[in-house]
């Protein structure tokens, strides 16, 4: 009995006859040949069918198999170098499984509003089935980093009471008889797993209840946030700068293919994965973007053109250091060289992207934090177990976030965050 096997181990098999349980994406012919565009999931190759091997296949292909039909497929596996996958299987015979009837997503093109709206379906295209090996590839490098450098995986709660960052941009629910959020955070959570655990970071769905229409926001997403004790902000930099140069040399070693479907040289990243990356602050910021002719002021946060126009000046992601405390959440650490600012840093991402990493030093002192919830608004009952953990061998901690959608983003080069997620929410979805 043949072997059944995957497109993906094809160079594994070259001169051998195999069988392949697969979909039709495309076919053209001609009189004597057909060229039948296959795909199983793990990736897409060609299938040569000669009209001399079988005019019963012949017609079966050229009449009967329609985009997306299943069939199972016996031949040999041949190297062919003209393809972007190097190798094609020569057809013997065609053994159809399921029939397809209209498929919408025909091989001309489509615009984003289609494709999201055909997204259960869309994902069977190349773009987005390299997208989502990417991502699959990014978070398993997440894991290993994190195991690598002493971290324990800790998960926070998806419903909770506390706002990391005031609570205008939550999704509200009752929680029972009391009220409760989606969480737009893990942040608070993952500082009581530190103080338990050293290192700890949560790798989970978050939600913003934002209606915002630019590409870089979403409503649902992944984020990724680790929290460090006895670490003071240069070292988390230092870990921040590792973590990113290590899923962008994953991506570069195990999806060179993936990465050249979505656009992307490979080699273009290499200069991502160089540490350290370069360090401004948010003087210098403000005095580059006056010299380079955006109207701002001290004071101002960073919008899309601010940072694109910082991230230009410089060939690798660049820390952008300590923010005014007016534009930044209330946990942070005062600058103690400026109180009018917070120990903090952005990561800008180049090429347009913007920033894909906010951290900052955490406040360890009880007094001054208890003021910040107040003066945030807060309640500081609720608060009152965060507050706890300065009251019980308070330590330097820092930690950081990293949106994960906004990473794949920049580096699969796309202009939807949207794209870089399986499946979008398609209620109340906004357009673009």
């Amino acid at each position: 009995m043949l072997e059944t096997i995957d497109i993906i181990d094809a160079p594994k098999y070259v001169g051998q006859t195999v069988r392949i349980a697969c979909w039709l994406t495309d076919k053209r012919s001609s009189g004597k040949i057909a060229f039948l565009q296959l795909r199983d999931g793990t990736a897409f190759f060609q299938g040569i069918l000669l009209k001399k091997t079988s005019k019963e296949l012949f017609e079966l292909a050229r009449h009967d198999l329609r985009q997306e039909s299943s069939m199972y497929v016996t031949g040999e596996i041949a190297e062919d170098k003209r393809s972007h996958f190097g190798y094609e299987i020569h057809i013997s015979n065609i053994e159809k499984i399921g029939d397809s009837e209209d498929y919408p997503i025909t091989p001309k093109d489509h615009g984003i509003e289609f494709l999201m709206d055909h997204r259960h379906l869309w994902l069977r295209s190349t773009r987005p089935a390299a997208l989502m090996r990417i991502r699959d590839r990014t978070k398993r490098a997440t894991y290993e980093f994190f195991g690598q450098h002493g971290f324990t995986q800790f998960d926070a709660p998806l419903l909770t009471a506390n706002a990391p960052e005031g609570t205008t941009d939550l999704f509200h629910t009752e929680y029972f008889d009391t009220d409760a959020y989606l969480s737009q955070s893990g942040q608070l959570y993952e500082e009581a797993g530190a103080m338990a655990l050293k290192r700890v970071y949560s790798f989970g769905p978050v939600f913003r209840a934002e209606k915002s229409k630019t590409r870089r926001h979403l409503t649902e997403f992944w984020m990724i946030e680790p929290e460090m004790a006895f670490m003071h902000q240069e070292e988390s930099l230092k870990i921040q700068e590792e973590y990113v140069a290590y899923l962008v040399k994953c991506l570069m070693e195990d999806c060179p293919r993936e990465l050249k479907t979505v656009g992307r040289d490979p080699e273009s990243l290499k200069p991502f994965t160089e540490t350290p990356y370069p360090r401004i602050s948010y003087d210098k910021a403000i005095e580059m973007l006056q010299d380079g002719g955006l109207d701002v002021k001290w004071g101002d946060d960073f919008g899309s053109p601010e940072e694109t126009y910082l991230a230009d000046q410089f060939k690798k992601p660049v820390f952008v250091l300590n923010y005014p405390k007016l534009i930044k959440p209330f946990y942070m650490l005062t600058d103690p060289e400026d109180d009018r600012k917070y120990v903090c840093a952005d990561l800008l991402a180049p090429e347009g992207y913007g920033e894909i990493i906010g951290g900052s030093e955490r406040e360890t002192d009880y007094d001054t934090l208890l003021q910040a919830v107040k003066d945030a608004n807060l309640d500081p009952e609720t608060y009152q177990w965060y507050l706890d953990l300065r009251k019980y061998g308070t330590v330097p901690h820092s930690g950081f976030g990293m949106g994960f959608e906004r990473f794949l983003c920049w580096i699969c080069l796309q202009d939807h965050l949207r794209e870089t997620i399986p499946f979008p929410r398609m209620i109340n979805r906004l357009k673009p």
